[in-house]
């Protein structure tokens, strides 16, 4: 797998802000996965909050529109996930402490 890639899509991920929370996907934990096959075709399995988030559709465009842009990228899917549900404690140390969960 193409590591520089999977840092740039990470820190990609990272500019893009559940506007209810205002943490980023990826410190939130809504990124369960990110796949790179040889062809640099991303695929990111993610989850929201909760099934009826009322910008779950607008953040999983948002994470196939962004990381579509960066360079070498070739096509993103993005599978939107369930199961396991999403826990605050997937939440990075970083997004606790801004939020005050620690």
């Amino acid at each position: 797998m193409n590591d520089d890639l999977k840092e740039k899509i990470i820190e990609t991920l990272k500019t893009i802000h559940d506007p209810e929370i205002s943490v980023n996907v990826y410190d939130l934990g809504l990124i369960y996965a990110v796949n790179i096959d040889f062809a640099n075709n991303v695929s990111i399995d993610m989850t929201l909050t909760s099934p009826g988030c009322p910008v779950g559709s607008l953040l999983v465009k948002q994470v196939k529109r962004y990381v579509k842009k960066l360079e070498g990228v070739n096509e993103v899917e993005v599978n939107l996930v369930f199961d396991p549900p999403w826990d605050p404690q997937s939440m990075s140390e970083e997004a606790k402490l801004e939020l005050g969960v620690l």
